[in-house]
């Protein structure tokens, strides 16, 4: 009698054990009941973005997904890396940076990051007002500019477009603002000038547009010609009339938004993650929505794409 209730009890146990073997076979989609997307401050446009991307996978992968507020671009490789999301909002730049170990991550390459596709262009602004006096990137020396935290995306863009006009950061004084402590410190005079990193317009230079007159300084197309030379990844940018109230248009330079995911992400789970966004971007408002494109959304990465995001694109050319 006991070895028929020890057979019955290891008969069970192995059952159980099959059941959950099979359940976690593969990465099934079955592990993942929630996903975080990591975007950016609360004033850029990765964030308002993000909360539209998560509504959308939210409803049509019926997984539950939620936009989280993060110091953008390098600070998401990280969480990405140290499992804290499974998504996150990128300039193509910086994935490129972390997975070959470069700039603010030298010597602490990321491997375990891979694409899911391009979004849309990310332009570089250097933002200032009309009373500061500046017209030109030469105006800067001296002066208080925002340049984003350090080893984020603006940061390296703005170390970058003032080397190309003969500078370093040790040509002005540099401050560590976001998005919304540059709008309100440009707004208070605090400041003379900020770098924004973002898809135009952005809510933070709205918001300073509606008190105060915003101007965007040029970056001129010898400069422009230099910066892609060397960055291969900037491309040419124009910031339209009446983005800002301005009544002219703004030569500058961009980079691209992308989404990055976790490589551990199982492959059926990214395509239906990729065809939920890549298909319904009618639901997304806000202007940069319009350049979010199959076809365009392999452009400009230079890292993996992840096999399921891939085996969507394959099916849609």
């Amino acid at each position: 009698m006991k070895k028929k209730k020890l057979g019955i009890l290891a008969a069970l146990g192995l059952s159980a054990t099959l059941i959950l073997s099979a359940c976690n076979a593969g990465g099934g989609d079955e592990e993942y009941k929630f996903l975080s997307i990591v975007t950016g401050g609360t004033t850029g446009t990765y964030y308002t973005l993000g909360g539209t991307i998560a509504q959308i996978i939210s409803d049509e992968v019926e997984v539950e997904t939620t936009a989280e507020v993060s110091q953008a671009s390098a600070a998401n490789m990280t969480a990405l890396k140290d499992g804290k999301a499974e998504i996150a909002f990128v300039q193509t730049d910086i994935a490129y940076y972390a997975t070959a170990g470069e700039f603010m991550f030298e010597g602490d390459a990321i491997d375990s990051i891979a694409a899911i596709g391009a979004l849309y262009p990310e332009t570089i602004q250097l933002v200032t007002t009309a009373k500061a006096g500046i017209a030109s990137y030469e105006d800067l020396k001296g002066k208080k500019v925002s340049v984003g935290a350090p080893g984020s995306g603006t940061f390296a863009n703005a170390e970058q477009l003032l080397e190309i006009h003969g500078m370093t950061m040790d040509d002005i004084e540099a401050q560590n603002l976001d998005f919304a402590e540059s709008q309100e410190s440009l707004q208070s005079g605090q400041i003379d000038a900020a770098f924004i990193t973002s898809g135009t317009p952005t809510g933070a230079v709205e918001a300073l547009s509606a008190t105060t007159d915003v101007v965007i300084v040029p970056v001129e197309d010898a400069k422009a010609n230099e910066l892609i030379e060397k960055y291969p990844y900037y491309a040419k940018e124009t910031i339209p009339v009446d983005t800002y109230k301005s009544t002219v248009e703004v030569p500058t330079v961009s980079v691209l938004a992308m989404l990055a995911v976790s490589k551990d992400l199982p492959e059926d789970l990214v395509y239906d993650i990729t065809k939920a966004i890549y298909e319904n971007t009618d639901k997304i408002q806000h202007p940069k929505g319009a350049f979010i494109k199959a076809e365009t959304a392999l452009d400009g990465i230079d890292i993996d794409v992840h096999p399921g995001a891939q085996k969507y694109f394959d099916e849609v050319k």
